[in-house]
């Protein structure tokens, strides 16, 4: 029986170790490595390439989801499993929207945590130890990301549309990236990207980059995925 590599990140040693030794236990599971910082998680999982990362959202230098949307872009196969401390649909948003194939709190059950490493491993993704298929997970964050945020009025269409410029700025908030990262991937200085994101939230009358983000999700603006197929890779 093939055997299901893992590589777990986490920079609390103790829970690290944790969840290391409750898949060591597990007999069609085949730990891989550890790290312990984002940045040496990135390297480590591009080097042995492991079926699936276990990694911790807030990491030092490079967090879970950072790490996981440069996995994507450099069209590394391993899924990820983000683990985080804080249960909040927010984080889910981003986190899928940055190409993880699940979330879950750290308080979960270690045979939990098994079990959604493995419906991982057969392509499904699992939100709160919900599982899903890409269609259903895409429904199920349209429906939830609008509970999630605070309350605010939805005005449909903006009444002023964002420029070709501000779509792309609006993109890569949705995608979880900073204002630095989006000054760098857009060639603009982070003062420009401030007063894009400025601009965006007035213009589509929301408070804050979480529902920005909400907003261009549900009218399908920013695609979860790029295309199906890249999120089965």
């Amino acid at each position: 029986m093939a055997k299901i590599t893992v590589v777990v990140v986490d920079d609390h040693p103790l829970f690290r170790q944790g969840v290391v030794d409750a898949f060591l236990l597990e007999k069609d599971f085949k730990v891989l490595g550890q790290a312990s910082s984002g940045d040496e998680g990135l390297s480590l999982i591009k080097e042995l390439q492991p079926n699936i990362a276990v990694v911790d959202v807030n990491l030092p230098n490079l967090n879970g989801q950072q790490l996981t949307r440069h996995l994507r872009e450099a069209k590394v196969k391993t899924r990820v499993v983000l683990l985080t401390g804080y249960d909040d649909y927010s984080q889910v948003v981003h986190s899928m929207a940055a190409g993880a194939a699940a979330y879950c709190v750290k308080d979960i059950d270690p045979q939990k945590l098994v079990q959604t490493v493995r419906a991982v491993f057969q392509g499904k993704y699992v939100v709160s130890e919900t599982e899903f298929d890409l269609p259903g997970l895409q429904r199920w964050l349209t429906e939830h990301t609008v509970l999630s945020s605070r309350a605010y009025s939805d005005p449909g269409e903006p009444f002023e549309p964002l420029s070709g410029r501000e779509m792309e700025v609006l993109e890569c908030v949705t995608r979880g990236m900073s204002n630095k990262e989006i000054a760098k991937s857009l060639d603009i200085s982070h003062q420009t990207v401030k007063n894009h994101v400025t601009a965006i939230l007035r213009k589509l009358n929301v408070e804050d980059r979480t529902q920005a983000a909400v907003y261009a999700l549900r009218r399908g603006w920013v695609r979860l995925y790029e295309n199906q197929d890249q999120a089965r890779e």
